[in-house]
């Protein structure tokens, strides 16, 4: 599936991935390939980008924003974002 994770200033991701965790207001949710269309609010927190189903991962710490899935795309819009070093 595809993902986007947009800020109002740039795009900080676009790329096929095999699903991804977000912070919602009630919780940490994950969608997966061909989930059902959804849209979200979210809260500030980190965002966990599974790029496979192994353990290629990349992580980003969102502000407050929304998440709609339809047609296995992804697109997170939020108030703003930076990706997340590991170790």
């Amino acid at each position: 599936m595809n993902l986007e994770i947009l800020t109002p200033e740039k795009k900080l991701f676009s790329g096929d991935v095999y699903g991804v965790q977000l912070p919602g207001v009630s919780g940490l949710f994950e969608v997966l390939e061909q989930h059902a269309p959804l849209v979200s609010a979210l809260k500030a927190g980190r965002v966990k980008v599974l790029k496979d189903n192994k353990s290629h991962l990349a992580y980003f710490t969102i502000q407050s924003g929304f998440v709609e899935v339809i047609h296995n795309k992804v697109t997170v819009l939020v108030e703003g974002a930076v990706p997340v070093e590991t170790k």
